[in-house]
């Protein structure tokens, strides 16, 4: 894991490795396209990025400065993430630098096979339509919700009720020194074949708090260079403030406890052969 002392060396280092030590690859299928017959779809890859650095601050300009996300979206959009509400398709998708090409992928309902909204608040995902709430039956506050988790309404896996970001919370409240806060977006039903079209980009967010101060570490399949990386480290970020928001409301244990350490681990580090050009000329 690298160790950089802010951001902005970070994305640094990583456009420096993109340029001087990717591979030119050319996979099979793209986002469930096939595009082994695009020679504009190759990607100069760089495997297995890790970066460590520090969040000194809670002040979102300081991460605005050396991150350079691309707003107003990415803030509009990570407080769509964080709404409570398994949303599909949501409304900042459309106000994405590249909506247009993201609106080939919603199906013939306009939704998406998976986003952010439904893999934070996964209980009620697709049980209501566009994924929005209402009545008590849907509270997303697990304070309200039924003891029993065999007949309450919702998603279940093997054994218990489908957890989310709230669940988590409460977790933490009730175990500030837990070692299991673990946000999974990668689900079971996107193993293998079994989801034989989009899969999440991000497996999940493993939080933990000591000496004050509450980690993350970012597990990342896959992560495009030019369009996501950016906004994707920033987004993050914003989770672990956020997340200390709502538990300084919780317990008072938690008022003096500030951001830590933020960590990434990237599987595929790339951009599209075209964008290597654009950044780096023709090699």
């Amino acid at each position: 894991m690298n160790k950089f002392d802010n951001f902005a060396a970070a994305i640094d280092a990583a456009q420096h490795d993109l340029c001087h030590n990717a591979e030119l690859v050319h996979t099979e299928k793209w986002q469930g396209i096939d595009i082994s017959k695009k020679p504009e779809a190759a990607m100069h890859e760089f495997r297995y990025f890790g970066m460590e650095v520090p969040m000194p601050t809670e002040e979102l300009g300081y991460y605005r400065e050396f991150i350079e996300p691309n707003l107003p979206w990415a803030d509009d959009h990570f407080l769509e993430r964080v709404c409570g509400e398994p949303l599909n398709p949501g409304v900042q998708w459309a106000k994405w630098p590249w909506g247009q090409s993201a609106a080939k992928f919603r199906d013939e309902n306009s939704q998406f096979n998976h986003n952010y909204m439904e893999r934070y608040w996964p209980r009620y995902a697709g049980l209501t339509d566009k994924g929005e709430l209402s009545g008590t039956m849907f509270d997303p506050d697990p304070n309200h919700r039924p003891l029993d988790p065999v007949n309450e309404l919702g998603h279940r896996g093997i054994r218990y009720r489908y957890g989310d970001l709230n669940d988590l919370l409460e977790q933490l409240r009730i175990e500030p020194l837990t070692r299991q806060a673990y946000m999974p977006i990668f689900f079971p039903e996107d193993t293998g074949v079994a989801n034989p079209d989009r899969k999440p980009c991000t497996l999940g967010y493993f939080f933990m708090m000591r000496n004050n101060r509450l980690d993350v570490t970012y597990y990342i399949r896959s992560c495009d260079f030019v369009r996501h990386f950016r906004d994707d480290i920033y987004m993050t970020v914003r989770l672990v403030i956020w997340m200390l928001e709502r538990l300084r409301e919780k317990d008072e244990r938690w008022n003096d406890v500030k951001p830590g350490l933020f960590r990434m681990d990237i599987g595929s580090l790339h951009l599209f052969r075209n964008d290597y050009i654009k950044l780096f000329g023709q090699s």
